[in-house]
């Protein structure tokens, strides 16, 4: 059963460029950051000392980008215990991972490789999702991909797929809504399809991002601003699914920290008439 899910506000990915200027100024336009699980799974030096000091006056969440739900190998023990001292570490309001593979035989190909949408895949993934908060001690979120490929073994659309493991693993959705619009441009769908196949109580969080487009395919890069028609599908899904932790998240081309936080207070913009607040 779904619980009431948290509001944290509008926050932003933590990335070193900003430590500093985070440090210094303490700026009151975000209300909380998410860090790459990965970068802070060590045993000390400067990202842990930033992320302290940065975690006393902000709330955070943790992103994870290794651990291969989706993946036929076996769960990654070793790789679980340093997520999990992270979790004791910093104490975030959740953790996340995505909805992929990363490679085979315990290779990492540093990519987020798609699921087939069938039925088989959902038992594999959820029992596999179930064993993972059983070890860490609390429910995660699971993210949509931005995909490039479909498979002929595919038995149903990717809402319904995402849906299912959520409600069978009794998790919760990390909903990117940049990724629901670059493979609804790559596979043709209607956008306001997949949001209305998704159940609001289990959305916990939401991505906003750039891309790049290259005519015929859009490619998920986080390297760009947020473009209009990612903030039209945004204003749906405010529409559609109430308030719902949302942040900007940048990998590339990092801007100064003031162009990220008026992204954000363009989402604040967006999304507040819609919650009824």
């Amino acid at each position: 059963m779904a619980a009431q899910k948290p509001f944290l506000g509008f926050g932003l990915g933590l990335r070193s460029e900003h430590y500093q200027d985070v440090l210094e100024h303490g700026p009151t336009g975000v209300d909380w950051f998410e860090i790459i699980s990965e970068n802070y799974m060590v045993d000390g030096g400067r990202p842990l000392y930033f992320l302290d000091a940065i975690r006393r006056d902000y709330p955070m969440v943790m992103h994870g980008v290794s651990l291969s739900l989706g993946s036929t190998d076996a769960l990654d023990y070793d790789y679980l215990d340093r997520l999990k001292t992270l979790v004791e570490r910093i104490e975030p309001h959740w953790f996340s991972d995505h909805l992929c593979w990363t490679g085979v035989d315990h290779k990492n190909m540093h990519d987020l490789l798609p699921l087939p949408y069938t039925e088989e895949a959902i038992d594999h993934v959820a029992e596999r999702v179930m064993r993972v908060q059983d070890f860490i001690g609390r429910q995660m979120l699971i993210e949509n991909l931005s995909s490039y490929i479909t498979y002929c073994e595919d038995a149903m659309p990717e809402w319904e797929f995402l849906s299912a493991i959520a409600h069978k693993a009794d998790c919760y959705l990390l909903l990117d809504v940049n990724n629901i619009y670059v493979s609804s441009y790559n596979h043709d769908y209607d956008p306001l399809e997949y949001l209305d196949g998704i159940d609001p109580a289990r959305v916990w969080q939401h991505h906003l991002a750039g891309h790049s487009n290259e005519g015929n395919l859009i490619i998920d890069t986080h390297d760009h601003d947020v473009i209009d028609p990612v903030w039209a599908l945004y204003e749906q899904t405010a529409q559609r699914l109430g308030p719902v932790s949302t942040m900007i998240e940048r990998d590339g081309n990092i801007p100064p920290l003031d162009s990220l936080l008026a992204e954000l207070d363009r989402a604040r913009a967006i999304a507040e008439p819609h919650y009824g607040t």
